[in-house]
């Protein structure tokens, strides 16, 4: 068994101490899809939606909780976010739309789950979005890409989520 680093000795949830750590330019790229019929997918990028445009509801929507994650997630630590982006497309012929966000900080710690935080928020904003054309929609593959930056190192992920 590995050690985990959010437990103690006798193991007790704990929040890691960073504290000696440099501050470093670190970076992470997270995705996750929501599968939907033909018709809801169609509905979402016409604009044809009664509650306003899923792109920009759901954008706004990751963005505010990458800058919540500390508040949501127990034992994250709050950190400084330099910038996040989602970035929302269409893969037509899966019927669906595809969420990526980029976080980025100079931090003593990483900003991976701000961007898997993000996206998972952005994933279900579009999911209540549309819920009122598809409720059988699936949100799925809520996946870290990437991550660049601090004492581990770099890390891409090989193969497709």
């Amino acid at each position: 068994m590995t050690d985990l680093t959010h437990l103690d000795d006798e193991g007790h949830a704990r929040m890691v101490d960073v504290g000696v750590k440099p501050m470093t330019v670190r970076e992470a790229l997270a995705t996750g899809r929501v599968r939907m019929t033909v018709e809801t997918l169609k509905k979402a990028l016409d604009g044809d939606n009664k509650k306003g445009s899923v792109r920009a509801a759901a954008e706004f929507a990751g963005v505010m909780a990458a800058k919540r994650t500390a508040e949501l997630i127990p034992l994250c630590h709050q950190i400084p976010l330099s910038s996040i982006k989602l970035d929302i497309t269409a893969d037509e012929p899966a019927s669906v739309l595809v969420v990526t966000a980029r976080a980025k900080t100079s931090a003593q710690t990483g900003v991976e789950m701000e961007a898997l935080t993000a996206v998972a928020v952005a994933c279900l904003t579009i999911y209540d979005m549309l819920k009122a054309s598809d409720r059988a929609m699936v949100i799925e593959g809520v996946t870290l890409l990437e991550k660049h930056g601090g004492a581990s190192g770099d890390y891409v992920r090989v193969s497709a989520p």
